[in-house]
């Protein structure tokens, strides 16, 4: 069975934030699909693990262009048309118990996928290969996967381990040998944890790859590419200005006739380039979008979200291989930076507004900007690096013109619950005076440097602007997005305000299926929760939605997409996040209960308090424990204290307390219910153990006058 992506349902809605307690109910949790890829043009066998899958017969996909059949239990047969393109998808499972996380699965073209055959973990029985292979494989317990090839003198071979870019836990070590056993070339982490070797054969023969995990844990799945095709490694400049014509120069390995040799090199080994034109997208800017054909996922180090703040599109060089190239789009001229500037007295001039395409050539490489001030305020810099997958760890240090120290800036962003958005990049606001000179150096904070050490420096006049994500992480571990009926369920969000934006932000959804509800929300600070329900009598459901989010800023309005993400894992040190081009949503089964305000919406002032009804309904004939009440994400200025709805009422006074100077304004509340459930999978069961069951209530409408 196949649900194309046109059969979805279309919503619009916002911004959300993050929960600490748990729904103990069934919601299907994805682990583990293989292979991670295909050829497009290709028919191949998917197996599926996970939790909570119960009678999945449904894979989705974020794109069209995948047919799927269900072969038996956790097993699908899926076809790629021929015109699907390269890059990475989300693949989601639709079951009884709703819809999963996503996992990512790669197509590409012009290679031949090749299935792993064990026994494979000697060099005696190493498996032959051809180049331009992709081979779907499994890591071994405490042994190797051993691969042989042929090549020619002088030919030059790249060889990719993909795992971590894929959602697998495998952090894979390779290593290449000559055929007597000589080894020539190992790399742990070139991409992320994903290693990456750049070969060039010295004589004519066979030459041996092993694969391993880093700590020799077994099962975790792969993908490993060997190719001699032409592959881009970066580009440069890394910022366009939007609608506008831009010359790129791009860098690679084998790049064929038309590329020249750059002085640009990487492990001392050389790389071609030649130029291209690119133009933006136009349309990026209003809505701060961040368009992409791989997902982001192999910077070098976690979180996964770093492109959580970053306005732009991936640049796809022609007809050549290798991850799309991350830029950023801007509305001003980009200045590209003119060595040498490594000193405060050789400081390049650069004029406000001022977007500036910089790189650390060399190790220990400093670069020095000098720019005036046209008006006295704060002023914006933001260094971008590990959101555009640039490796170094930059920091800023602004001076004034006599030398003094103002500020350094180093990381920001948020880490909050699921959500890790915290990055390497420097980021913050400085009061300058007008008519004054003043200098900004740029250096990687270990002094490194090289062709992978790209970074953009953007400095302007303070102007308020926000990014909006949202997350939906109520269970301890992945899980997708799944509405009960008669119930409810919520996203965190998160908003990452910038240069002095402090306005309240509502999030809105429309288009929504029949029986499918959310509440316009306005969040006030960093934080914040967006709540959906359903009718009791609500249809089975799934379908993509859209979250925009609206502000106002003096007398213009301000709207952003909202970007959804999701948790990868859960270990301690795997909580990393990242985004997907959609928010699926699925309506399933009957909640045990809901809960509900009456009145909806209610008027205080600042200083004051105000009583609350709170009905409970339930749904369940089992359910007949009392229930504990809590606020969820309140914002700090309005309390309210937990209560409990007794096993024979439906209903509970809560008191909310405004704390005197509270802003005046529209204020988006709800709490959470959280009770025993008796509860078994297995409706026929009499054995059926308590569940702790926590789910959100209707959202309240707080207006505080002054």
């Amino acid at each position: 069975m196949s649900i194309s992506r046109q059969s979805l349902f279309a919503v619009v809605a916002a911004s959300v934030i993050v929960c600490t307690l748990r729904a103990d109910l069934p919601s299907p949790r994805f682990d583990r699909l293989t292979p991670l890829g295909a050829a497009a043009g290709s028919t191949i066998e998917i197996e599926i693990a996970g939790a909570d899958i119960d009678d999945v017969q449904t894979l989705l996909f974020d794109r069209p262009g995948f047919k799927v059949e269900h072969v038996k239990d956790r097993r699908f047969r899926a076809t790629i048309a021929a015109e699907v393109p390269e890059g990475t998808y989300d693949v989601r499972l639709l079951g009884r118990f709703g819809v999963s996380n996503p996992r990512l699965f790669a197509v590409s073209r012009g290679l031949t996928d090749v299935a792993e055959k064990e026994p494979n973990d000697e060099t005696a029985t190493a498996q032959r290969i051809a180049i331009n292979s992709a081979v779907n494989g499994m890591s071994d317990g405490n042994r190797e996967d051993m691969y042989r090839f042929a090549a020619k003198k002088g030919q030059r071979i790249v060889v990719e381990c993909q795992a971590g870019k894929l959602d697998s836990q495998m952090d894979a070590t390779l290593t290449l040998s000559a055929a007597d056993g000589r080894q020539l070339a190992s790399n742990g982490d070139y991409n992320g944890r994903d290693p990456l070797l750049d070969f060039l054969a010295p004589s004519d023969g066979e030459y041996i790859l092993a694969v391993h995990d880093l700590s020799f844990r077994g099962g975790e799945p792969y993908r490993l590419v060997v190719t001699d095709r032409p592959r881009i490694e970066n580009v440069f400049p890394r910022a366009v200005q939007a609608g506008l014509p831009a010359t790129l120069t791009v860098v690679g390995r084998n790049l064929g006739p038309g590329a020249k040799p750059s002085d640009k090199r990487i492990d001392d080994r050389p790389l071609d380039e030649y130029q291209e034109t690119a133009t933006a997208p136009g349309d990026l800017l209003a809505l701060g979008r961040y368009r992409f054909a791989e997902h982001p996922t192999g910077h070098s180090v976690l979180p996964t979200a770093a492109t959580c703040t970053l306005t732009g599109y991936q640049f796809q060089a022609r007809g050549k291989e290798g991850d799309p190239i991350p830029l950023l789009v801007v509305d001003t001229p980009v200045t590209v930076e003119i060595e040498p500037n490594d000193e405060a007295a050789k400081a390049q001039r650069i004029a406000l507004p001022a977007v500036v395409s910089g790189r650390f050539d060399r190790p220990r490489d400093a670069d020095w900007y000098e720019f005036e001030a046209a008006e006295n305020g704060p002023h914006a810099f933001e260094v971008y690096c590990e959101r555009i997958a640039g490796r170094a760890d930059p920091y800023l240090v602004v001076t004034d013109d006599k030398g003094q120290r103002l500020t350094e800036l180093d990381d920001f962003g948020h880490r909050i619950n699921a959500f890790d958005g915290h990055l390497r990049d420097p980021s913050g606001t400085v009061n300058l005076t007008a008519k004054r000179r003043y200098r900004a150096l740029v250096q990687d904070r270990y002094r490194r440097g090289g062709a992978r050490f790209q970074y953009v420096l953007t400095v302007h006049k303070a102007k308020p602007n926000f990014y909006a994500a949202v997350i939906h992480s109520q269970n301890p571990g992945p899980s997708g997005t799944t509405v009960r009926r008669g119930g409810s369920t919520y996203l965190d969000v998160i908003l990452h305000r910038q240069e002095g934006f402090n306005a309240p932000v509502t999030i809105t959804a429309e288009g929504l299926p029949r029986g499918l509800h959310a509440l316009p929300t306005t969040i006030r600070d960093n934080r914040g929760v967006f709540v959906f329900w359903a009718d009791s009598d609500a249809p089975d459901a799934v379908g993509v939605v859209a979250l925009i989010a609206t502000a106002k800023v003096g007398e213009s309005t301000l709207r952003r997409e909202v970007r959804p993400y999701t948790r990868v894992w859960n270990q301690a040190n795997l909580t990393s996040s990242r985004p997907t081009r959609e928010l699926v949503v699925a309506v399933r089964e009957t909640s045990p209960f809901a809960l509900h305000f009456e009145p909806e919406r209610l008027e205080v002032k600042a200083g004051g308090k105000v009583e609350v009804k709170l009905h409970i309904e339930r749904h369940w004939p089992d359910l007949k424990n009392s229930m504990i009440v809590s606020p969820l994400a309140f914002p700090s200025s309005i309390r309210a204290g937990n209560v409990e709805i007794s096993a024979d009422k439906k209903e509970v006074n809560l008191t909310l307390q405004v704390q005197p100077g509270t802003p005046a304004g529209e204020y988006t509340l709800t709490v959470t219910g959280q009770t025993q459930v008796p509860y078994n999978k297995d409706a026929a069961a009499k054995a059926k153990p308590n569940t702790l069951v926590s789910q959100a209530a209707r959202p309240l409408t707080l207006s505080v006058k002054p």
